[in-house]
């Protein structure tokens, strides 16, 4: 894993400086630099709330500590089924008690025999922290490799089908997922070009005001880029995860994270609403939040039909999961479409237990649900244990997805990249506290 790393991150640090030099590039960051010491200068900045504004939230320790700790997976998942009106059948009760019952497993039972070696630096313990720390200057270059690489597939997309589907949402459905997928690695990009702002931070070399700046310019690229694919999703991906990242960092209050949170369920019935008008799915007098409720309720019957096919060992015993591979003749989405429809040309959300079910029936959902909670419990610790950036950048990343995949499944192959290299990095911690050395 180091020889990866370390071949990564000299590459893209040898792109970055290349860039740097360039005239745009030095243009664009000479620009936010002034932007950003107008803003800290300005009146207006110092009439916003202070840290201490409604600091009565902070009294809460769930509140000031517990909000994004893996549970937050299931509460969602529990909001998403009170959220569908239409009566969840017995067998179905079953399946979704057995997820409830791993996943908790997973996360609090599991990672209580691991990273067991650690000192803990808040409560100045001494002992010899084994997790492997990164340099963040590093971890920024691929940030910032990440980032273009979706910038300029953006524009790739957008000439392929001849103009910005935002503008024109017809071209949406024109678009190349060859050309698309990569336009998505703009989450972790800024995600990792966060975790370096949130170190310096950390180390007093900006400040909380310069921080909470390059955090909402971030943001704010992010959101564009996906935004003018038409994209309701990765929106909410980007808010969540970012929103996650200033928690843990103290670059956002509590009360902002609550705000936050509701902008966000906000902004899901908004764009919603917009597309179901847009595609003539409903008409202006009907009620916006009844987008959600019969999106929820059709979600909810799809994953009643894949439990009713798949039994206790399931369908397709991994070939749902394979199909999300470059190259497949159906996607995981339109394979759902076809298991319960026969109908290849659309794409079916299947929520999280859906892809567990028809791999692998009731069994896979134990198995599987067992592993997610014990991935992000794992990410959830070794948060706790460094308070390392780095680290607080990738448990954001896997705990966002796994919120939204409450709805949607975890079937995206980049995502699916994503928890496979987390998992990679999370395993050599485990294996260096035990004292195995890694080459």
């Amino acid at each position: 894993m180091s020889v990866i790393y370390s071949i990564a991150s000299t590459i893209t640090r040898s792109i970055e400086d290349a860039l740097r030099k360039t005239f745009l590039i030095s243009v664009i960051f000479s620009i936010l630099e002034f932007i950003e010491d107008i803003w800290n200068r300005s009146y207006f900045r110092k009439l916003y709330p202070g840290e201490k504004f409604l600091s009565f939230f902070n009294k809460s320790v769930i509140l000031a500590e517990e909000i994004f700790s893996p549970i937050i997976v299931l509460v969602t998942f529990t909001l998403f089924l009170l959220l569908a009106t239409n009566q969840v059948p017995r067998d179905l009760q079953t399946v979704i008690i057995i997820a409830f019952a791993s996943f908790l497993i997973g996360t609090l039972i599991f990672p209580r025999f691991i990273l067991n070696n650690q000192g803990n630096p808040e409560n100045g313990d001494e002992k010899d922290n084994k997790i492997p720390i990164f340099n963040t200057k590093d971890i920024y270059s691929i940030g910032f490799c990440l980032t273009l690489i979706g910038i300029v597939f953006l524009f790739i997309s957008i000439a392929s089908v001849g103009g910005v589907p935002l503008l024109k949402s017809s071209l949406r459905y024109s678009l190349n997922p060859i050309f698309t997928m990569p336009v998505f690695l703009v989450i972790p990009g800024i995600g990792l070009i966060a975790s370096h702002y949130l170190s310096q931070y950390k180390k007093n070399k900006i400040s909380r005001s310069q921080a909470r700046f390059r955090f909402l310019v971030l943001t704010t690229i992010g959101i564009a880029t996906v935004l003018a694919l038409e994209y309701r999703t990765p929106i909410i991906a980007i808010l969540l995860m970012m929103i996650i990242i200033g928690y843990y960092g103290k670059i956002l209050s509590v009360w902002e994270v609550l705000l936050g949170a509701l902008f966000g369920v906000v902004a899901i019935t908004g764009i919603g609403y917009i597309r179901s008008l847009n595609e003539l799915a409903i008409s202006s007098s009907t009620d916006p939040f009844s987008t959600l409720e019969s999106r929820a309720n059709f979600t909810m019957h799809v994953l009643n039909l894949l439990n009713q096919i798949s039994g206790n060992f399931g369908l397709l015993h991994g070939k749902m999961l394979a199909s999300a591979m470059p190259g497949s003749e159906l996607g995981p989405r339109m394979l759902v479409g076809k298991l319960i429809a026969w109908r290849t040309e659309v794409t079916v959300t299947p929520t999280l237990l859906g892809q567990m079910l028809v791999d692998f029936g009731k069994v896979g959902v134990a198995v599987e649900m067992c592993l997610l909670g014990f991935l992000l419990g794992t990410g959830y610790k070794i948060v706790k244990i460094t308070q390392d950036s780095f680290y607080i950048v990738i448990y954001s990343l896997i705990l966002t997805y796994s919120i939204v995949g409450v709805e949607t499944g975890i079937l995206d192959i980049q995502v699916l990249f994503y928890f496979f290299i987390i998992a990679v990095i999370y395993f050599a911690a485990i294996l260096k506290d035990r004292g195995i050395k890694i080459y």
